[in-house]
């Protein structure tokens, strides 16, 4: 892992948590709890493409879109599992 790697998923993730925390107002649990949602989801994706040894093949656009994707997916799963009391 390189710093441009490391650097991508780490704002892909706050980025997707803010905007889960704009987003979906009615299910949120705050905007810590997003971003760190956020970070964690873009941090498991991209160790998992780096697990598949496909990290080193592919530039940071495919490197964010992952990140995005693994962000996201926690964030809903979360959204879905354990909602907002409040």
């Amino acid at each position: 892992m390189n710093a441009v790697m490391f650097s991508t998923w780490v704002a892909v993730g706050l980025l997707t948590g803010w905007l889960a925390g704009i987003v979906m107002k009615d299910a949120s649990h705050g905007l810590v709890r997003d971003l760190a949602l956020g970070v964690i989801g873009s941090s498991a994706a991209t160790a998992a493409l780096t697990a598949l040894d496909g990290a080193s093949d592919v530039g940071p656009f495919a490197t964010a879109f992952v990140a995005f994707a693994g962000a996201a997916l926690v964030i809903i799963a979360q959204r879905k599992f354990w909602h907002a009391h409040g």
